[in-house]
C-alpha cells in the first residue's frame, strides 16, 4: 500500500510586525518615496511652465496634480519591480485619497488650502503603510 503524498500547505503569511522589521519592505517603502520626490521635482514645474494657475485659489486642481505628480514615477517604478496591477491601483488610490477625504472640510471652511496639502502629505504615508502591508507578502517577496 503506497501512502499518499502530504499536501503541502502554502507559507504562513508574514506577520503585520515581521513586515514592518523587513529590510525588503522598508527599502521598497523608501524607494517608492524617493520615486514620489522626483516626480514632484520634475512634474510641478512643467505644469507651471504650462501656465496652470497659481496654487492658492484652486487648492483642489493643485492637490491633485500633487498626487498625481508623485503618482506616475511611483507607479512606474512599482511596474518595474513586477508588481501586481491591482497593487499599483491600491497605492495610486493611497496617493489620492487622503488628497480627497481632506477636501471636504476644506469646502465646509473647517481647513485652509496648506492644510490641505500639509495634510494630504501627511495622511498619505500611513495610506501608502496600509496599502503595502495589504498585500505584504508581495512587497516582502520583490527583489
Amino acid at each position: 500500500m503506497t501512502a499518499l503524498p502530504r499536501p503541502v500547505s502554502p507559507p504562513a503569511r508574514p506577520t503585520v510586525r515581521a513586515t514592518l522589521a523587513d529590510r525588503r519592505f522598508l527599502r521598497h517603502f523608501a524607494e517608492m518615496v524617493v520615486a514620489m520626490l522626483l516626480g514632484m521635482a520634475a512634474l510641478m514645474p512643467l505644469w507651471s511652465l504650462a501656465g496652470l494657475p497659481p496654487p492658492a485659489p484652486h487648492v483642489e486642481l493643485h492637490s491633485l496634480l500633487m498626487a498625481t505628480a508623485m503618482t506616475l514615477p511611483m507607479s512606474a517604478w512599482m511596474l518595474v519591480r513586477r508588481h501586481s496591477w491591482p497593487a499599483v491601483g491600491e497605492m495610486a488610490l493611497a496617493m489620492y485619497l487622503p488628497f480627497v477625504v481632506l477636501l471636504v472640510p476644506f469646502w465646509a471652511g473647517l481647513l485652509g488650502g496648506h492644510g490641505v496639502m500639509v495634510g494630504g502629505h501627511v495622511l498619505m504615508v500611513p495610506a501608502m503603510v496600509a496599502a503595502m502591508l495589504h498585500r505584504r507578502e508581495e512587497y516582502v517577496g520583490c527583489p
